[in-house]
């Protein structure tokens, strides 16, 4: 393989298993160079971590999505692996996910859990809301991805130099995605299994607080990548509203004699919102003219690079 390899580790207090991952990728990719992304650690994840042969870089920034923005920001190799550092993703399955993107078939592999996983891998809650993420995100892309939320994934160093991440926390494997899917690469999948997290190792994912944040970034993104859509719904829903606002007048007005309208207040919000729904489908147009013009500025900036 002429392509540099490397595997990088974000690692947030994971002196529990730490060594076993490193040693697991070292012996499934004995070629790579092995990163462990130290994100304020207060344990001995950093120590274990540099006698176990691993390159250790510092993130001060606490938060998972910080930890990312560092990886992306200077790609060590030229094929890169994502993962986890808490020992639930199998080393083995390593090669799987290299070989579309060194056969030049993806640009992005992602492990898929949701396919037959263990039951007692995954909270009740955890399951429900990746399902709902992946469905509200194949809707919105009209993709057909599985598994939107894990974080073991291979990439090339030009899809990672092409994303600008702004996510901190447990959202960014969702952002990655959605930013991956709008730039217009190539996303594979295949299955994997995954384990719950061994005894000691405690999880720092907090179900109903990262649940929202990830429900906000896909409102966020979507209204940027798509904002036609977005305010184009918005101006559906606005230009229905004032309609059955202005029934009300509208009929006072062919029925009284004197064509006298006593709704003026509600015949006022009506036309209000009317207006509303004409302001909202205008922006959806230039916005959407806008990044047509910037995916195509950027796509000739990947082709010069």
């Amino acid at each position: 393989m002429d392509q540099s390899l490397a595997v990088l580790i974000p690692c947030h207090n994971e002196q529990a298993t730490i060594g076993k991952v490193i040693d697991d990728f070292r012996a499934a990719l004995p070629q790579a160079q092995v990163y462990v992304f130290n994100n304020a650690s207060t344990d001995r994840s950093e120590e274990i971590a540099l006698a176990h042969g691993a390159v250790v870089r510092r993130v001060n920034r606490l938060g998972k999505g910080h930890v990312v923005a560092a990886m992306l920001q200077a790609p060590p190799a030229d094929v890169m692996i994502m993962v986890d550092g808490d020992d639930t993703y199998d080393a083995a399955a390593a090669g799987r996910l290299l070989e579309p993107i060194l056969q030049g078939r993806s640009d992005m592999v992602v492990a898929t859990r949701l396919e037959g996983p263990q039951p007692h891998a995954f909270r009740p809650l955890h399951l429900a809301g990746n399902r709902l993420v992946r469905g509200l995100i194949n809707l919105i892309f009209r993709a057909s991805l599985h598994d939107i939320m894990s974080g073991y994934r291979a990439f090339t160093a030009d899809l990672a130099r092409s994303l600008a991440v702004t996510a901190v926390g447990f959202e960014i494997e969702t952002e990655l995605t959605i930013q991956t899917l709008y730039a217009n690469f190539v996303i594979a999948e295949v299955p994997t299994d995954y384990r719950p997290r061994p005894p000691g190792s405690l999880s720092k994912l907090r179900t109903f607080r990262d649940g929202l944040r990830v429900l906000w970034t896909i409102f966020n993104i979507a209204r940027s990548v798509k904002p036609l859509t977005f305010f184009g719904l918005a101006a559906i829903a606005l230009l229905t509203l004032g309609v059955l606002c202005g029934i009300p007048a509208i009929l006072q007005y062919f029925h009284n004699p004197l064509h006298r309208v006593e709704s003026f207040p509600l015949l006022f919000v009506g036309v209000g919102l009317v207006v509303c729904s004409f302001i909202s489908l205008a922006i959806g147009i230039i916005l959407h003219a806008l990044n047509v013009r910037l995916k195509e500025l950027a796509l000739l900036l990947r082709k010069k690079q």
